[in-house]
């Protein structure tokens, strides 16, 4: 059975702070935009900032559909499963924003990545989620699966290239600075890090 919660706190945090993936949902306002539904992993890359507010590392490698989708209209669904232990599946539904790297807010909140390791320049924004509804579902159907261990090539890629690198490959990929359905994500130049 279902469950409202106020707050991301006690058991709710463990369970979130606990799970190796997780995943974003997002849309464009039109409605013949493309959805977005995307994986998130890398230990360290997500931190619950207080009781109503997460935040995760964007990092390159990818498009931005996420990106230009909160910066058109705020609407971000995160999910969590539990994939070992008890059945659940957690979901915060909120309003997103993009802070990137020329972003005063910048300094303050990579510094609460730091369990995230060093991996070079791919950090590209931080996308902030004001929760807005908490709730879990049984996950009865979530099937078990063993974690075995984190995936370390795109660190280890990323960690190879310098800021200026990382910003020439931005450039280069053609879903970075629009989304596929043609709103802005990343601005470009990609500004240079500061932290």
């Amino acid at each position: 059975m279902g469950k409202l919660y106020e707050r991301i706190d006690g058991r709710i945090r463990t369970f979130i702070e606990n799970q190796p993936v997780f995943f974003t949902a997002t849309a464009p306002l039109a409605a013949g935009g493309h959805v977005n539904l995307s994986p998130k992993g890398r230990a360290g890359t997500l931190v619950v900032l207080d009781e109503m507010t997460l935040a995760y590392l964007d990092f390159g490698g990818s498009s931005a559909e996420t990106v230009a989708h909160v910066r058109e209209n705020g609407r971000i669904t995160l999910m969590w499963c539990a994939f070992s232990g008890p059945p659940k599946v957690l979901r915060v539904h909120g309003e997103g924003e993009a802070v990137f790297r020329d972003d005063p807010r910048w300094a303050g909140l990579i510094m609460r990545f730091k369990d995230a390791g060093v991996d070079g320049p791919s950090a590209r924004a931080i996308v902030v989620v004001h929760a807005r509804r908490i709730s879990d579902s049984c996950g009865f159907a979530v099937p078990f699966m063993e974690y075995q261990e984190e995936r370390t090539q795109h660190a280890e890629h990323f960690a190879r290239k310098t800021d200026e690198e990382f910003a020439a490959y931005c450039e280069k990929k053609g879903t970075v600075g629009v989304s596929l359905d043609g709103l802005p994500a990343l601005p470009l130049p990609l500004p240079m890090r500061t932290d």
